[in-house]
């Protein structure tokens, strides 16, 4: 089975368990989405929702955030890993947003990852969930499924994006990044019984194809 053939059959599968995958960070706008999407790092989705209503309610808006004190945003975010550090660049993050965009998330990947505290794949996510623009967002979890599943045999995350941005059509990136995760949490973490998984079963078989 060739790659393409196995990609093919692998979103089959995603499409039937996860026909319309909903973004798993609760936000409001683009400027909510990022905020959660920067808070995610080293932290779990379900911790981020449970931090960002009080935040919201507080800064909902990059002008509410770039006049909090530093200590008060930290206060609401501190059970987010690495806290301290996010903190200091919501902050910088949000008084870039009003000094240099006038309040607004830009729509353009390379423009957000100029952000403090934006990577690529924070970028990514928010040009594909928030704008409707075509991006993949990879992390280290779909780079595992797509190694496991022999998509992809990247060293790094970004080679992992370009080769499955080839495997599949540009309109179904932003849909299989979220099904990819929803997959990997359900079905397919690190240890499971490989040959009761749906996709792991058949795909591993001549994972270098």
């Amino acid at each position: 089975m060739t790659r393409a053939e196995k990609a093919k059959k692998i979103g089959a599968i995603l499409d039937r368990l996860f026909p319309q995958p909903d973004i798993p960070l609760g936000h409001r706008d683009p400027f909510t989405l990022l905020v959660a999407v920067v808070l995610s790092a080293q932290s779990t989705d379900a911790q981020v929702n449970r931090v960002t209503p009080a935040l919201f309610r507080r800064a909902a808006t990059p002008a509410a955030m770039a006049r909090m004190p530093e200590h008060e945003l930290l206060k609401l975010i501190r059970s987010c890993g690495l806290a301290p550090s996010k903190a200091r660049n919501l902050r910088r993050l949000a008084r870039k947003l009003v000094e240099d965009y006038g309040g607004n998330v830009p729509p353009d990947i390379h423009e957000l990852e100029k952000l403090p505290g934006v990577g690529h794949k924070t970028a990514s996510v928010v040009m594909a969930q928030a704008f409707g623009e075509p991006a993949f967002p990879v992390d280290t979890h779909i780079h595992r499924l797509a190694k496991r599943w022999g998509l992809s045999k990247g060293k790094d995350v970004r080679q992992t994006e370009a080769d499955l941005k080839k495997l599949f059509p540009q309109d179904e990136w932003a849909k299989r990044h979220l099904q990819l995760i929803y997959f990997g949490r359900q079905y397919c973490p690190r240890n499971h019984d490989k040959t009761a998984c749906a996709i792991c079963s058949w795909a591993q078989r001549g994972a270098g194809s």
